[in-house]
């Protein structure tokens, strides 16, 4: 990640190339960070118009481009136009993530990328630059949150509406390294999808913007990111489950029954023709002992090994079954295309909502 400081100078050279290449502005001076006085913005460009009006473009610039750092960036920015005329804002970064140019925008300011990526929407000029490759991208991605045991802390946050963590609270719950608990806190901070909270003098974080973290995972997420095995039996879909259940409740290994199987039990209305079950242990030895034939095509049981042990997080049980939690469920079901997103739409308005 490139310094502030070193941004500072890139954003004004970025900036300078877009005000030169329109034929209607004219940059009469720029104001070097030096030259600005302490509560001033980090970079000032003069420019005028072909009618002669003058306009000062006042910058915010940071490092990181993420919600949190617009918003802090805005609100700098509006202290500082404060009423005054022939006055923008523009936040400016090495990146500006969707969710921050939105901020911008619903806030009367402008953005501005090292890729040249821009809006700027003041009096009689309008200026909107979208596609530019950008030469420094985000170096940390929202999307690294949702690997295998990342995802863990995702799940435990999802399923335990309300409550407040500290970090090693959710590290233990969701059985990953502190440090790993520390690095994706950040990374939700970055983007407000938790806030901090003060208990007892004890600052805690809880989530916040729930949904809208669910439809990111949702967006990078796919079931068949684990290993499935697909089988075929003479037997009806449900005397399978109640076989499969049957035989591994006695047993010690985790398995638990997601998408069309575990969405029949909580949407009983859902008509289907394939048993799906997360399983860790030997996908060979249980199709043995259940008679089930390994198949290519026409399958009617999917055993899935699951990528990270994760899925199993918030079990339920339902008429004897285990169950994945809603969270893992609703994951599963937006990614399946046989009727998977009306159940999905189903569990998340009767259950999931209602719960936060």
């Amino acid at each position: 990640m490139i310094s502030e400081k070193d941004t500072i100078k890139k954003i004004e050279r970025v900036a300078k190339k877009i005000f030169t290449s329109i034929n209607f502005v004219k940059v009469l001076r720029v104001y070097k960070e030096k030259e600005l006085l302490k509560q001033k913005p980090d970079l000032e460009i003069q420019i005028q118009n072909r009618n002669g009006s003058k306009y000062k473009i006042i910058f915010e610039v940071k490092s990181t481009g993420q919600p949190r750092f617009a918003r802090m960036a805005v609100n700098k920015l509006r202290e500082l136009k404060s009423n005054k005329e022939n006055l923008y804002g523009v936040f400016a970064s090495t990146f500006i993530s969707e969710d921050s140019q939105q901020i911008c925008k619903d806030s009367g300011i402008g953005f501005l990328d090292l890729g040249g990526n821009c809006f700027l929407n003041f009096d009689n000029i309008y200026i909107s630059v979208e596609g530019r490759t950008n030469p420094y991208p985000t170096t940390r991605p929202l999307k690294t949150i949702f690997n295998s045991k990342s995802s863990r802390a995702l799940r435990v946050l999802l399923q335990n509406p309300g409550k407040s963590w500290f970090v090693k609270d959710l590290a233990t719950e969701a059985e990953i390294s502190i440090g790993q608990a520390s690095l994706i806190k950040d990374r939700l901070l970055e983007y407000e999808y938790i806030e901090t909270v003060k208990i007892s003098k004890k600052i805690k974080f809880k989530l916040i913007r729930w949904e809208d973290l669910l439809d990111k995972w949702v967006k990078n997420y796919s079931y068949k990111k684990n290993i499935i095995d697909n089988y075929y039996s003479f037997q009806d879909v449900k005397t399978i489950e109640n076989n499969i259940s049957g035989y591994l409740n006695s047993k010690r290994n985790n398995y638990a029954f997601t998408l069309t199987s575990g969405a029949s039990l909580i949407a009983p209305f859902l008509r289907y023709n394939r048993a799906f079950i997360y399983f860790q242990g030997s996908n060979e030895k249980l199709a043995k002992e259940l008679d089930f034939k390994k198949v290519t095509s026409g399958p009617n049981i999917s055993i899935i090994q699951p990528y990270d042990e994760g899925v199993f997080y918030g079990l339920q049980k339902i008429e004897g079954k285990k169950v994945v939690s809603d969270i893992q469920l609703y994951l599963d079901l937006t990614s399946y295309k046989e009727r998977g997103e009306e159940a999905a739409k189903f569990l998340l308005d009767q259950r999931i909502r209602k719960k936060w």
